[in-house]
């Protein structure tokens, strides 16, 4: 395993991994002591954390001051991608219009970036994230993992890779629905099909003006507009995305009422504006970790 250690004091806006990893905007990462979620809004914890990515195990971890990190290869620049360290965080959050709300969960967990993910696997995660809780989520994308992906060792330990579009379109419904997935696994299954069979590929709305890239997404079967908004978000780089949720929803009826515009695309465009336009999508899961945790501005 290659080693290295990144100063988080390098990285404007700083970091916390804990809030990154376990506020519900990544399923591609694993805890690996098993207890993600144990306490969902906990913040500066320095457990490791691994993901595989292509065929590439990555463990990571924060302590004294640094991202630790450990890999089957030179990792450096993979996990300033992954979890877009290069971000200017402290720019970003300037650049947000004055909003006590967004102040206050800016300040609650500041450190918190925005993840890279791949693609395939954020659209499955998000395709199974109707109706769940996110720690529901993420056991779910664990056994779909245990039981669909590669088995890679590293340094005398077995991790699982994400199955891939072709093994998962192989899966029988009622293999799907015994992990859990319900009325789901159809939908994982046919969009798992369409990218196996070179039909579209997610990746392929990253290039695409946002709302098209939106609308482009939504063609895979199971993929609405918030799941598509997730997608674009958390694995494309549309920062300017903010996933319409029930915890955004309610923030929109509370705090934000004359952007409700009574269809999704006309309050996307107006919650867009009012949380600052280009970077959007950070003022969005802050807010979203920050109402979750039952906090208060």
């Amino acid at each position: 395993m290659e080693r290295g250690a990144i100063p988080i004091a390098d990285l404007s806006g700083g970091l916390d991994l804990q809030a990154t990893l376990e506020s519900g905007q990544s399923y591609c990462w694993r805890r690996d002591d098993g207890r993600a979620y144990e306490e969902p809004f906990a913040t500066g914890g320095d457990a490791w954390y691994h993901t595989v990515v292509g065929g590439d195990v990555i463990r990571a971890r924060q302590l004294d001051g640094f991202l630790e990190w450990e890999s089957t290869t030179d990792a450096d620049p993979l996990v300033r991608e992954l979890l877009r360290l290069d971000d200017d965080l402290d720019a970003i959050v300037a650049g947000t219009p004055d909003d006590p709300l967004i102040d206050a969960a800016y300040d609650a967990f500041r450190g918190m970036r925005i993840v890279n993910d791949p693609a395939f696997p954020t659209m499955i995660s998000f395709i199974c994230s109707a109706q769940m809780r996110v720690e529901r989520i993420h056991r779910m994308q664990i056994a779909l993992a245990e039981t669909f992906g590669e088995e890679i060792n590293a340094n005398g330990r077995t991790y699982q890779a994400f199955p891939t579009p072709e093994r998962l379109a192989a899966a029988s419904e009622g293999e799907l629905r015994e992990l859990g997935l319900g009325y789901r696994a159809p939908y994982v299954r046919e969009t798992a099909r369409m990218i196996a069979d070179g039909e579209r590929h997610p990746t392929e709305a990253r290039g695409l003006p946002y709302e098209e890239a939106r609308d482009h997404l939504t063609e895979f079967v199971g993929v609405g507009p918030k799941v598509a908004d997730c997608v674009l978000l958390f694995s494309l780089g549309h920062l300017e995305a903010v996933p319409l949720d029930t915890w955004i929803q309610t923030a929109i009826e509370e705090y934000y009422p004359d952007c409700a515009r009574g269809s999704y695309a006309a309050t996307s465009r107006a919650i867009r504006e009012r949380f600052g336009g280009e970077y959007a999508g950070y003022a969005q899961t802050y807010v979203f970790h920050y109402l979750r945790a039952g906090l208060d501005p």
